[in-house]
């Protein structure tokens, strides 16, 4: 998985709301590390943290702060109810020797011959819940669905990724091919023409 560097500040344990919120109207973020040996309390530039959460991409987030570099994923983001502005962030370490839990994007690819024959396709589930080590944790789960016929669908159970859990419930469904009124059923075309075929070497064989 690619990782995206921000810059931090340490920054004290603030529980005054007054400077919480000077801190915000200077144009930073009061955030918290966890998952190390303690908490640290932290603050990154409204700017550079709006770069990185408006995107659909999924990130390691490289902290830099005090000479140090410590890789994390975003845990809660809260916003402000009117402004939609990040108000607070919590960061959670990660450890390459550890596995890690994130919700990763789901990408369709393909054409898939029910949808050539006018079935309708229908996402499900857009991300995955995935737990992997940072090394082997993907950017997005790409699901193939060229082989789906109108009715049927591909569900977690059926994903497959070296080094990579998926946590969400095994039958539930990622994506389908559902019918629709332009709908042709392919395998009804294949019978009738596998009827036909077989008409017509009867027909030949009792003309011989």
């Amino acid at each position: 998985m690619k990782s995206v560097a921000l810059e931090a500040s340490v920054r004290d344990s603030i529980r005054n709301k007054s400077a919480l919120n000077q801190l915000r109207k200077e144009g930073n973020i009061p955030a918290v590390l966890y998952g190390g040996e303690n908490n640290t309390h932290l603050t990154v530039e409204e700017i550079a943290f709006g770069k990185l959460i408006n995107t659909p991409e999924v990130h390691l987030v490289e902290l830099n702060f005090d000479g140090k570099k410590v890789k994390a994923v975003i845990r809660d983001v809260q916003f402000h109810p009117v402004t939609d502005k990040p108000i607070h962030i919590d960061f959670y370490e990660v450890f390459e020797d550890k596995p890690m839990t994130m919700g990763i994007p789901v990408r369709v690819v393909g054409n898939s011959i029910g949808i050539k024959n006018g079935g309708k396709r229908s996402d499900k589930l857009r991300k995955l819940v995935s737990k992997a080590l940072p090394s082997d944790m993907p950017d997005v789960i790409e699901v193939d669905i060229t082989k789906l016929r109108i009715g049927q669908s591909i569900k977690v159970q059926d994903i497959k990724m070296d080094g990579v859990e998926f946590l969400d419930t095994p039958n539930a469904v990622v994506v389908a091919v559902k019918t629709s009124r332009v709908a042709v059923n392919t395998d009804d075309e294949e019978e009738e023409e596998e009827g036909a075929e077989a008409t017509a070497e009867a027909t030949e064989a009792a003309a011989e």
